[in-house]
């Protein structure tokens, strides 16, 4: 097989610098599944694993990015065959072994599984981990009551960025009208009530979080953020209502205390996208191909690779909006 490109991270004089390269396969990591990548997408996981210290690569050199979608170049697995349409998103992808920003990569066939008839490979990546992600908190939090026939009153924290835009699309899709979108910064109003927000509520408005039990403000938390957005958000939850939990961009502690759990009833729900069971991962996405599919009015931004550094920056700064998907192939 002929070299092909892709961005390589390097450790050098103690700093990590990452550009765009010829590389060849037998650089890439082993795997059973051989893909001609399509289409990548740019998450904020991806963002920490050019930082140092980011604590998502380990070890140097690396190709990162933890979602892609492609065809099949060849496959040692009977299970996929030349030319199948597939995506892989998580595992350990991007982080110990070599990721989607490639226009080839090689993966364990265990990670990969086949595109829905109804999703494009393009809009497979419009989803990506941040669409997965979302999927997974909205199941959640449906599994532990959350109705649209209820009207509950809900929240949607990181509200513009790639999890909380999806999130809010699939919500009100799905029929639910009482959302309140948190933001940080004024201009990202009228981007969360485009999105399918009724209102908005900023950071500064949510006190600060010394009552171990507030005012019942809401039923239901999608948490994008952690740190003290969780923190000051846990005791405003209504009695029975959850919060689910899948970032860590405002840090990865909480500062709580029992009581909302115990005299409330709050139930904390974890969030992981990046080790969920290959039985499990095809009903979410057949439901994101079909009944929540949102990608025709989603917020979108198509790079090339080279164009990456810019958007690494806007996530780093806080200021990206919506989904960035890389067009590789």
């Amino acid at each position: 097989m002929e070299n092909f490109k892709a961005i390589v991270v390097e450790e050098k004089n103690d700093n990590i610098e990452f550009s765009l390269k010829e590389t060849a396969l037998d650089q890439l990591s082993e795997g059973d599944v051989v893909i001609k990548v399509h289409y990548s997408s740019v998450n904020y996981k991806d963002m920490l694993a050019v930082q140092k210290k980011g604590g998502v690569i380990r070890s140097y050199p690396m190709i990162p990015g933890i979602d892609l979608s492609g065809t099949v170049i060849s496959s040692a697995d009977e299970r996929f065959k030349e030319g199948d349409e597939v995506i892989v998103t998580g595992f350990d992808m991007g982080m110990t072994h070599t990721g989607g920003f490639s226009e080839v990569a090689r993966v364990k066939a265990d990670w990969v599984i086949k595109l829905p008839h109804n999703l494009s490979l393009k809009e497979a990546m419009i989803f990506g981990t941040a669409g997965f992600t979302a999927s997974l908190s909205i199941a959640e939090l449906e599994k532990n009551g959350m109705k649209p026939e209820n009207n509950p009153r809900l929240l949607v924290t990181g509200a513009t960025g790639g999890v909380g835009s999806i999130a809010l699309q699939i919500l009100k899709k799905t029929g639910y009208n009482n959302i309140t979108a948190l933001i940080r910064k004024d201009y990202q109003h009228h981007i969360a009530l485009e999105l399918g927000a009724a209102k908005t509520l900023h950071v500064d408005e949510l006190g600060d979080g010394s009552k171990p039990l507030a005012k019942q403000n809401f039923d239901y938390v999608l948490d994008t953020v952690g740190g003290d957005v969780a923190s000051k958000l846990i005791p405003q939850i209504s009695y029975g209502g959850c919060m689910s939990l899948c970032g860590n961009a405002g840090g990865i502690n909480i500062n709580t205390t029992v009581l909302p759990l115990i005299l409330r009833g709050v139930k904390l729900l974890g969030i992981d996208s990046v080790n969920v069971s290959p039985l499990v991962r095809p009903e979410f996405w057949e439901k994101m191909a079909k009944e929540w599919n949102i990608t025709q009015s989603a917020p979108m931004n198509e790079i090339t690779l080279e164009q990456l550094p810019e958007i690494i920056n806007k996530l780093k700064e806080g200021s990206h909006i919506g989904r960035t998907i890389i067009k590789i192939a």
